[in-house]
């Protein structure tokens, strides 16, 4: 176990909190301690519901191990049930409370409650948040879904029906899952298909019992669904899609699957947005063989990969996750961009290998959008864990067409102003550009006064002023003032590599004063 002040995914029983907070009519009551109840702070904080999340803790106290904690569960799980009147419970233990071994699913069966009621067995230190989601889900299905509905006859008294497909795997607190069910509903709808089921948020426990009833399956997200969706292939004989639609090449890929598996023709007049025609346009050609590292879990991952070497033109230098459970994944396509694959929960390695490959652009968490304000380089988020800001008020998907062209502005907005920031850079010794120039924006009126005003133009009684200029910076760290000043041109992105290089190659050639002259050397020596 490593202490960190960092983590990725939380424990296993916050994946169950995600998927009974999506779900309607469900209740979960978790056996916990009383410091382990922070769900209100996560799903009506970060993620901004207007609901609070369906949980009851014990929250037992020290005091409490001397006593009868089993009582306290079951006094807890009564009052839920009375409170909130729940189609079916889940029930199970914190990380702090599974030391305590109360097993809450044979408590609650001796209660005799009037509702279904669900075990969870979420072992807390071998296991994390996006497997205990999956395996919550999984034995929501399996629990509760009615093997006697099939689906109904292709064929019935008015002609035949649409497909239907069940949409499985959005959360709570998942990226953009709002706006990914919208988006991939909308494109089924122009496909002729009709959606049976979206699962598990939004539904509640007698829509799962109707799971039975669609003709396949849609996994939209593998890290909550893939389970289940095996499952259901096994009972229901349901097929899977199993294709990510991220991307505009994912999301063709995606519309020709779910065609497919449902019997329709593809259809060659869907709206397919802008993205294609943006990424061969004349301007996205400063996007060409921009160096891009990626790091989120294994599904969003390699899909920003793809679409940012194979639709954008960048070169990717860097590709990993924190979910061991799809490193398979990564590392195939780690191989196919002949890059080295960064399977780690650990932010401190992130971190370095961000700095070692020297990107220009940076596809992560929140986490890796703090490694990169540290590091000076443009980012964009692309998966869970995310914070308030990346749960915007709009419609912003990242599936489906429109979910590309989304992804277009994300990734090229940084880009574009980091270009900005260094053309200022570049000519911040320029009078207009200068630091004491001011905000251009706000006239010329704003600009501190660089020189004396001529004694005509002065106003009676007012003192000229002179500003003296700039001292030179004196040497740091063995730079003299024309090597610092120099390095300044370099663009921000690179320049800690540069600097990192020349620093090297200084100590190695025994150099002890780094001239102007010492950082095109080092430039030369590392460029053969």
């Amino acid at each position: 176990m490593q202490l960190t002040v960092w983590t990725y995914e939380g424990p296993p029983h916050v994946g169950a909190m995600r998927v009974a907070t999506g779900m309607r009519d469900l209740h979960y009551v978790l056996h916990a301690p009383q410091g382990d109840t922070y769900a209100d702070l996560l799903f009506t904080m970060i993620e901004r519901r207007d609901h609070r999340p369906p949980v009851t803790y014990t929250t037992f106290q020290a005091r409490d191990l001397g006593k009868d904690t089993a009582e306290l569960f079951k006094t807890a799980a009564r009052d839920a049930y009375d409170r909130f009147q729940p189609q079916a419970m889940i029930v199970g233990s914190s990380c702090t409370a599974e030391l305590i071994q109360d097993d809450p699913h044979g408590l609650s069966l001796t209660m005799g409650l009037p509702c279904p009621v669900i075990p969870l067995e979420l072992p807390s230190y071998s296991r994390k948040e996006n497997w205990g989601a999956s395996e919550t889900f999984y034995q929501i299905v399996r629990t509760l879904a009615d093997k006697e509905r099939k689906p109904l006859p292709a064929v019935g008294e008015n002609g035949p029906r649409r497909p239907r497909a069940n949409l499985l795997g959005p959360t709570a607190l998942g990226f953009r899952h709002r706006d990914d069910v919208a988006e991939i509903t909308r494109l089924l709808g122009d496909l002729g298909i009709d959606v049976n089921l979206v699962a598990p948020m939004g539904s509640s426990p007698a829509d799962i019992a109707g799971i039975g009833e669609a003709d396949f399956n849609i996994c939209l997200y593998p890290e909550i669904a893939a389970q289940a969706c095996s499952w259901l292939e096994r009972t229901y004989r349901q097929k899977t899609v199993k294709t990510v639609p991220i991307g505009l090449l994912a999301t063709r890929e995606f519309v020709s699957e779910v065609c497919a598996v449902a019997g329709l023709p593809v259809p060659t007049d869907l709206d397919q947005g802008r993205m294609g025609w943006w990424s061969r346009s004349i301007d996205s050609t400063y996007l060409t063989g921009k160096r891009v590292f990626i790091f989120g879990d294994g599904t969003h991952a390699v899909a920003a990969a793809r679409v940012a070497s194979e639709e954008l033109g960048f070169k990717v230098v860097g590709l990993g996750c924190y979910n061991r459970e799809f490193a398979r994944e990564v590392r195939a396509a780690a191989e196919k961009y002949g890059v080295e694959p960064l399977i780690s929960d650990d932010y401190l390695a992130v971190e370095e290998a961000i700095e070692a490959a020297a990107p220009e652009l940076v596809l992560g968490t929140q986490m890796e959008r703090h490694i990169a304000k540290r590091l000076r380089l443009p980012c964009a988020v692309i998966s869970a864990p995310v914070h308030v800001q990346d749960f915007p008020a709009r419609h912003s998907p990242q599936m489906g067409f429109e979910g590309a062209n989304v992804l277009f502005d994300t990734w090229v907005h940084p880009l574009v102003m980091g270009l900005e920031e260094h053309l200022l850079t570049m000519f911040r010794e320029d009078f207009e550009f200068s630091d004491a120039a001011g905000p251009s924006h706000l006239g010329h009126a704003s600009a501190p006064a660089a020189h004396p005003a001529p004694a005509a133009e002065q106003a009676e009684g007012e003192v000229a002023t002179i500003t003296a200029p700039a001292p030179a910076p004196a040497e740091e760290g063995g730079w003299t003032p024309e090597a610092l000043a120099e390095l300044g041109k370099i663009p921000f992105f690179v320049r800690g590599k540069a600097r990192r290089n020349t620093e090297r190659y200084a100590a190695e050639h025994g150099v002890t004063t780094i001239t102007r002259d010492t950082l095109y050397e080092a430039k030369s020596h590392y460029a053969r």
